[in-house]
C-alpha cells in the first residue's frame, strides 16, 4: 500500500475519537474540503484501513451479564504456516471477539465472551485446548473494565462545593 499522507493520518485520528463526526465536520477541523476528506474516507474503505465503525459500551451499566476472559496459549507454529493456521482456527468462533500474536511467555493472546464462567470455561475445554497445536492455555477472567479504547468508563462525581479562600 501507498505511504499514508497526512490528511488519511489525520481522518483516521478524527474518526477514532468519534466515528460520529460528518465529513463536513471534518473538513472543517483540518481546512480542507468536503471532498477530500470523503475520497480519503472511501479510499481507506476500500483498502480495509477502515474495517468497521463501531461503538464502545459500558456493558456494567446494561442489564446483560457477561463474562470476559483473556486466555493465554501457548501453541506449536505449524510447518509452513507458523500461527496463522492455528490463529485463523481459533478465531473462527463466534465467542472470539479478538487474537493476538504476542511476545514473550505464551504466544496467543485470545479475547473470549460468553454469558457465564461456565460458557466461557466449556470453550475452553471443548473447543480451545483440544486443538492439537495447544500446548497449555492460562484463563484470566476480567473483573471490572476501567477503560477502554481511550474511554474511562469510572463515573466520578462532579465536586460542586464551593472553594474557601482565607
Amino acid at each position: 500500500m501507498e505511504q499514508m499522507n497526512e490528511l488519511k493520518r489525520k481522518v483516521l485520528e478524527l474518526l477514532k475519537e468519534d466515528a460520529r463526526r460528518t465529513p463536513e465536520l471534518m473538513a472543517t477541523l483540518l481546512g480542507v474540503q468536503v471532498d477530500e476528506v470523503k475520497s480519503a474516507i472511501e479510499q481507506m474503505e476500500q483498502e480495509h484501513v477502515i474495517v468497521k465503525y463501531a461503538t464502545v459500551v459500558n456493558w456494567d451499566k446494561v442489564d446483560d451479564e457477561r463474562v470476559t476472559a483473556l486466555i493465554e496459549v501457548q501453541i506449536t507454529p505449524e510447518r509452513g504456516r507458523g500461527f496463522e493456521g492455528i490463529a485463523e482456527r481459533i478465531y473462527m468462533y463466534p465467542q472470539v471477539k479478538s487474537v493476538y500474536l504476542m511476545s514473550g511467555a505464551f504466544d496467543l493472546l485470545v479475547e473470549v465472551e460468553g454469558r457465564n464462567l461456565r460458557e466461557v470455561a466449556n470453550f475452553v475445554s471443548e473447543k480451545l485446548s483440544p486443538i492439537d497445536s495447544v500446548l497449555s492455555t492460562k484463563t484470566n477472567f476480567t473483573l471490572k473494565k476501567y477503560k477502554q479504547d481511550g474511554i474511562i468508563f469510572e463515573d466520578h462525581e462532579e465536586d460542586n462545593r464551593l472553594m474557601i479562600s482565607p
